[in-house]
């Protein structure tokens, strides 16, 4: 498995989190690490950016559920970019597809 490498930017409505990848128990924790130190306003929109993400299990998922509530505890907005076919089938089999804003890809967040 590929380690996990999370980077981010600032953009003009909110930072953009790039992850690229493997999204699972061992390295999950990077993730939630990240966004954490995250100085979100409100307003602001959080974009996860999972282009790169080459795997996400049910603890990776957990980690996106933790940036979410992250985000909504500063009044601000998250979504999901270019989400990978088997982390999409993630998402749908536990209905948190309804719960996140899913986007095909960076330039539609």
């Amino acid at each position: 498995m590929s380690p996990l490498d999370v980077t981010g930017r600032n953009t003009a409505i909110g930072p953009v989190v790039e992850v690229a990848g493997a999204l699972d128990s061992v390295h999950a924790a990077a993730l939630c690490q990240y966004v954490e130190r995250l100085p979100l306003r409100p307003g602001q929109r959080l974009v996860i950016d999972l282009t790169g993400l080459a795997l996400c299990d049910f603890i990776g998922v957990a980690a996106l559920l933790a940036a979410r509530q992250h985000a909504l505890a500063a009044d601000a907005d998250i979504v999901l970019a270019a989400v990978p076919t088997d982390t999409l089938r993630i998402l749908r089999v536990t209905g948190l597809d309804q719960v996140f804003t899913i986007h095909p890809g960076i330039a539609t967040a």
